[in-house]
């Protein structure tokens, strides 16, 4: 059954883990970048985990409301663990220095994952659709990884905000 749900899952799907694989490996590299480039991936992020709720239960109160929690709860719980070790803003050059992870790459796949999950129970259960507890469930999910995605987002760019000889984390 695995290799007849691999087999019929179109080629962009494939495509879509191609490109985000390339900007998880990108992630584990040390760089340098702008406040604006480290807005994108929280974005794009948030983008596809919304996406994956309203594509599998549409506007359901549930479902957005579930996800909004994910996002919430990370925001409110979580802050103290996305700290990104060894970042460093430089008013110089006007970019902060971000040393490399494997965990932004991990937790794209986990995203696509789901997502990927989500779609094939759909596709072989379809009244798993209107199950409010599979909506709300999956929905804190997709919330939880835009919330990581974003938090980390938010503490790399208050890292400009700091005073310079401020210790980062």
């Amino acid at each position: 059954m695995f290799i007849a749900i691999v087999q019929h899952t179109p080629v962009w799907v494939w495509g879509l883990l191609a490109v985000l694989v390339a900007l998880g490996l990108s992630q584990t590299r040390d760089r340098q970048v702008s406040l604006a480039r480290v807005t994108v991936l929280p974005l794009v992020m948030i983008a596809l985990s919304v996406s994956g709720v309203l594509s599998a239960f549409g506007q359901s109160p549930g479902a957005l409301g579930g996800w909004a929690a994910g996002v919430g709860a990370v925001l409110a719980f979580g802050r103290q663990f996305i700290a990104v070790r060894g970042a460093a803003w430089s008013q110089q050059t006007g970019k902060l220095h971000v040393p490399g992870s494997w965990v932004p790459l991990a937790l794209i796949v986990a995203l696509f994952a789901l997502k990927y999950f989500v779609g094939v129970s759909l596709a072989l259960h379809h009244a798993l659709a209107a199950d409010t507890g599979f909506a709300a469930s999956i929905s804190v999910a997709y919330g939880g990884f835009s919330g990581v995605f974003l938090a980390r987002g938010l503490w790399l760019r208050q890292l400009a905000k700091r005073p310079a000889g401020a210790i980062a984390a």
